[in-house]
């Protein structure tokens, strides 16, 4: 494993799992406090949560991931051909990332099976019920915020300058499901976490192809329009 890739990826499980720890305690109150936000934001957030499904992001990808590519095979002009590689390869980026990080969500999910925050007042917030194949028994980690940490994480490595914005924009989302109380806090910061994971790790093998990002100095991938050419 390239040893940027591993540093990376230790700071991230530590980071979630610190942030899983301290939130676990608090989950129950934040859940039930962010469900009592007046009915004006609570209703802003059952608009905006739903932007985190996986479906869209995967269907949409991967049928312009399709569409590109048969525009490459076609390209006969030399300069036409290397712009429409770069096409393809983009959608089959967030494709790529985006797939990988539902396969582990769901698995995870199955794994642990935790409670919905709608089944608090029957199990409470710390109830596992292990390989329950049932969506109330889902809820670490959270899909939705997974996905969003996959989609705008793979963003902010393709545009590392907007990177706050990108990851304020997960996290925004992230929110929303605390608040619709469809997760607890600690299945968010999971969730999140994994998908900008998967989305660095993505780029990481992307790199070892040569495809769309090039690994700098310290051997971290950046898109190759911010490297000379080798």
């Amino acid at each position: 494993m390239n040893r940027s890739l591993a540093t990376s990826s230790l700071w991230i499980l530590a980071a979630t799992a610190v942030l899983v720890v301290v939130l676990l305690p608090f989950d129950p109150a934040i859940s039930q406090r962010a469900q009592g936000l007046p009915g004006a934001v609570v209703t802003f957030n059952q608009r905006i949560t739903d932007f985190g499904t996986f479906s869209w992001m995967i269907y949409g990808s991967g049928f312009l991931v399709i569409l590109a590519y048969v525009a490459h095979r076609i390209s006969r002009n030399e300069t036409l051909t290397g712009q429409t590689r770069t096409a393809w390869r983009l959608p089959l980026y967030f494709f790529v990332t985006t797939g990988a990080t539902t396969s582990l969500v769901h698995l995870i999910k199955l794994i642990v099976g935790r409670a919905r925050p709608e089944l608090f007042a029957d199990h409470g917030a710390y109830s596992l019920t292990p390989f329950a194949y049932h969506d109330l028994y889902s809820s670490f980690p959270s899909g939705h915020s997974a996905a969003v940490g996959a989609f705008f994480g793979a963003f902010s490595m393709l545009v590392p300058r907007l990177r706050p914005l990108f990851l304020l924009g997960a996290l925004v989302i992230g929110l929303s499901r605390i608040i619709v109380g469809a997760h607890y806090p600690s299945d968010v910061a999971a969730g999140l976490l994994l998908g900008l994971w998967t989305a660095i790790a993505t780029a990481f093998v992307f790199a070892h192809r040569d495809w769309l990002f090039r690994f700098d100095a310290r051997g971290w991938p950046l898109p190759k329009s911010m490297l000379p050419k080798p």
